[in-house]
């Protein structure tokens, strides 16, 4: 479901993690990759598509939500505005959010847009942990291993930063069977 409000969010009964990131950096394909679903969030190579809160109920045990992208999107600036602040709002009020993914783009880093994000998750004592996405774009797996050292030393000292990065590519799997576990954990859920 999808919800353009607050007062649109579905009841808060079960465990929540939301996903969060750059528009463009692959949210709706490691959704897609982590329920081993290839078209559940919809994919677009246009940034800003996804405009609210999509909520996707995992096993009828747990909800998987994709944020609104930040940084570029092509709408008006207070068209991104509204739908960031939404984002906002939700990370700032839901009890039963156990987790948040921010997701960066593993050849990009972080950006200084990433850095005001954390800040917004440090300022609300939201739970984040950074997952890299399209690893596979690196050139070896030991460049892989210094952008999460590189990324892991940029958010030690951050109070709501979960201390692992996990690396993942939605098109080659690789990290996605680390990240589900790692949403399971969050969950306080059984694996299976």
């Amino acid at each position: 479901m999808g919800a353009v409000s607050i007062q649109g969010l579905p009841p808060a009964d079960l465990p929540e993690v939301a996903f969060a990131g750059r528009s463009n950096v692959g949210k709706s394909s490691l959704i897609n990759a982590v329920t081993g679903r290839k078209d559940l969030a919809r994919a677009s190579t246009a940034p800003g598509r996804t405009r609210e809160l999509n909520f996707f109920v995992a096993d009828e045990r747990l909800r998987l939500v994709d944020l609104p992208g930040y940084g570029f999107a092509k709408v008006s600036r207070s068209a991104a505005n509204k739908f960031q602040n939404l984002g906002r709002s939700y990370l700032r009020g839901r009890p039963n959010l156990k987790r948040a993914y921010l997701l960066i783009d593993s050849r990009h880093g972080l950006k200084d847009v990433d850095r005001e994000a954390m800040d917004a998750f440090d300022t609300a004592a939201v739970s984040y942990q950074v997952v890299l996405t399209k690893a596979d774009k690196l050139r070896s797996a030991r460049e892989v291993e210094a952008v999460k050292a590189d990324t892991l030393a940029k958010v030690a000292k951050r109070p709501a930063a979960f201390p692992r990065v996990i690396a993942t590519s939605a098109e080659k799997g690789d990290g996605v069977a680390q990240l589900r576990a790692e949403i399971l954990a969050a969950c306080e859920l059984a694996g299976g």
